[in-house]
């Protein structure tokens, strides 16, 4: 132990007394580093907004969706006996869960009618305000929120009364008087002609029974393993109701309900179904991410291969006059592998410090020209994320290129005859 941190020591005094030599390299290191950790925490930012907004969204990590076939089609109901079933499975399945929502959606294309202005909403929920935190849970059973573009197209305020049509599940019309209490913000493509009710009086709109829903979601204590605990609650499940293959993105999902099924078959969801066309793109960037990282890897061997080459070349006399005085092969390895080994950690370190650096001042850029990029944002501004597991990649697969460049160096150094080297002979 004594002999390896007297080889660490040698190491750091060298490096500082060739420390202008290393500079090129040092820089070179920084400017990849910097690099490939803004991009890819960048993209690791841009899912998690995307993954947080769907799952504000969908109403949860897994979400268990009815499909009633009925009357020759297909709407979203479940009735006390399917919701008694999800949860008895729920609970055996042994999946943690923070929080259960239940929702009800709208049939078709229900349509808002407000001072001879109407709108067809792409989303009517019926919530339960008083468990679904991001609303006030003070609204009333004749209240309704409203989307920014839904009231812009209406010309409605809060306070306003607005009519409400949807088909009933028989497939009569059916209206209803509601006052605006709130209008939110969310102007993504999940929030695009959406509006949200009280689940009970959805439901009696449109002729359900007052505890029906048409989903449940369920949010996780644990997201990182959630894949996992869906098949647990879809092998519990299938044992007690009708349920749908598990399916793992939107195409695999239209197969499955064009299927013909009959009666309420119940699907289990989990937000990469739902994001998987936005996965691909995403997958496409941290592919272009890679190989860029791979170009810059090899440059950075390049020009640190000429630069240490040059630099052991300066200093073969002194690699000759350390074998002279008895450092082994394996001595003089240790030495110059913890001189480039500290450097390539001072040139992460400052690399990553550079990067945020950058995400702090592209937060203050705004994206409003980009259409479609706020699922990207969170709170109107492109937010990185640093996961450790995405820092280590990149900080291994940086070391593991620089440690081989040492190995190939210094190897040359170990096995150049010893009047070679104190001749001052170019390696």
């Amino acid at each position: 132990m004594g002999k390896q941190t007297a080889i660490f020591r040698l190491g750091l005094k060298y490096l500082f007394r060739y420390k202008r030599r290393y500079y090129f390299l040092l820089a070179a290191l920084i400017f990849g580093f910097t690099i490939i950790t803004f991009i890819t925490s960048t993209k690791d930012g841009m899912y998690d907004s995307v993954y947080y907004s769907a799952q504000s969204h969908y109403a949860g990590d897994i979400v268990a969706v009815a499909h009633d076939f009925f009357q020759g089609g297909f709407q979203h109901r479940m009735g006390q006996e399917e919701i008694n079933s999800i949860l008895d499975a729920a609970n055996v399945s042994g999946i943690k869960i923070k929080n259960i929502v239940y929702r009800t959606f709208g049939i078709n294309t229900p349509v808002i009618h407000h001072i001879g202005n109407s709108v067809n909403l792409r989303y009517l929920m019926g919530c339960d305000f008083e468990n679904e935190h991001q609303f006030n849970s003070d609204i009333e059973e004749d209240g309704i929120i409203l989307s920014v573009p839904v009231a812009a197209r209406l010309e409605a305020n809060i306070g306003d009364r607005i009519i409400l049509e949807l088909d009933t599940r028989y497939g009569q019309k059916n209206t209803g008087a509601f006052i605006v209490k709130d209008i939110v913000q969310d102007t993504s493509i999940f929030g695009y002609y959406k509006a949200y009710i009280s689940r009970i009086t959805l439901n009696r709109l449109l002729l359900y029974a007052d505890n029906d829903a048409s989903q449940i979601g369920f949010f996780l204590e644990n997201t990182s393993k959630t894949e996992e605990q869906r098949i647990n609650l879809h092998n519990a499940l299938s044992l007690r109701t009708q349920t749908g293959a598990i399916v793992h993105n939107r195409d695999e999902m239209i197969r499955e309900r064009e299927k013909g099924w009959n009666g309420n078959v119940i699907f289990l969801y989990t937000m990469p179904v739902y994001l998987s066309e936005i996965s691909d793109i995403l997958n496409a960037m941290n592919i272009l991410t890679y190989l860029l990282f791979a170009m810059m890897l090899v440059i950075i061997l390049v020009s640190a291969g000429v630069t240490y080459n040059l630099i052991l070349n300066e200093r073969s006399k002194e690699m000759g006059v350390m074998r002279a005085i008895g450092f082994y092969g394996k001595d003089m390895h240790l030495v110059l592998w913890t001189e480039i080994i500290l450097v390539t950690f001072t040139a992460m370190v400052v690399g990553f410090i550079i990067s945020c650096l950058l995400s702090f001042a592209v937060s203050f850029i705004s994206f409003s020209w980009f259409p479609g990029f706020e699922i990207f944002l969170k709170k109107d501004k492109l937010i990185p994320m640093y996961l450790a597991s995405t820092i280590f990649s990149n900080a291994f697969m940086l070391l593991i290129v620089i440690i081989l460049l040492a190995f190939y160096h210094s190897n040359r150094i170990t096995n150049k005859k010893l009047p070679a080297l104190l001749s001052g002979e170019p390696l």
